[in-house]
């Protein structure tokens, strides 16, 4: 498999793939390059829709013009962790931060979200956070703050060294969709005031209408559907009961 920077031919080869809808592993394998590396390559470059092979190579220029110099040659070489690949994990952890950041999350948000969401413990404190990112700890608490407020982290205060901790579980998808929905919910109750200000017969009027009705059926459609995966996806296995002993 080839490795190094992606090249302006394989820029066109992807842009070419996209246009015949083909999926990025199905693109990546014709390349013969990692998945994440067409996944990460699109998204950091304007999604699918708007990829431009010309625009993202010159943008991946700009970039190597401003990279730091490399490191020396006998600083030492990335750890396995757990025997995973050092570099793969790094390379998805950037992969999948750039995923967050075009799903609409700022950068550090998203650094530290996708931080949180590929340790093994689901869990770290803002010192645990600050040293994996090479950030203050300032940005990390703002990052927190953030991220709490979209329902994607909770916090919990450790008794034990009076440290918080912050969690990235399963449940904070629900809970994020919820967040989602009662934004939502919100857009339609102000427009149905607007509603009563404007007069339901006039066109403004009848417009905001017709938005209160379809953010309605929206929130109320996320609501259903959160509940329903978290019961149906989120369902912990019955364990097994404890064998008897052994009769006579």
């Amino acid at each position: 498999m080839p490795g190094g920077r992606l090249t302006q031919p394989e820029r066109q080869q992807i842009a070419l793939g996209l246009a015949d809808g083909l999926a990025y592993a199905e693109i990546a394998r014709r390349l013969d390059r990692p998945t994440s590396t067409v996944t990460r390559e699109v998204m950091r470059n304007g999604g699918p829709t708007a990829y431009r092979p010309d625009l993202a190579h010159r943008a991946a220029e700009r970039r190597t013009q401003r990279r730091r110099p490399a490191a020396p040659r006998d600083a030492a070489p990335p750890q396995d962790v757990e025997g995973r690949d050092g570099a793969a994990v790094r390379e998805f952890e950037e992969m999948f931060t750039t995923v967050l950041m075009q799903s609409g999350l700022p950068k550090m948000m998203a650094r530290v979200a996708s931080c949180l969401y590929t340790t093994d413990e689901g869990s770290l404190t803002a010192a645990d956070l600050a040293q994996r990112l090479q950030v203050s700890p300032a940005s990390v608490s703002k990052a927190v703050t953030y991220l709490e407020a979209q329902g994607l982290v909770r916090r919990e205060r450790d008794e034990r060294n009076r440290r918080e901790r912050y969690f990235a579980d399963e449940d904070v998808w629900y809970q994020s969709m919820l967040a989602s929905a009662r934004g939502t919910a919100a857009m339609g109750e102000a427009a149905r005031e607007g509603v009563g200000v404007l007069g339901p017969d006039t066109p403004a009027g009848r417009r905001l209408e017709n938005i209160a009705r379809f953010v309605d059926f929206v929130s109320e459609s996320i609501v259903r559907a959160a509940e329903q995966a978290r019961d149906i996806l989120y369902t912990k296995p019955a364990t097994d009961p404890a064998p008897r002993d052994a009769e006579d």
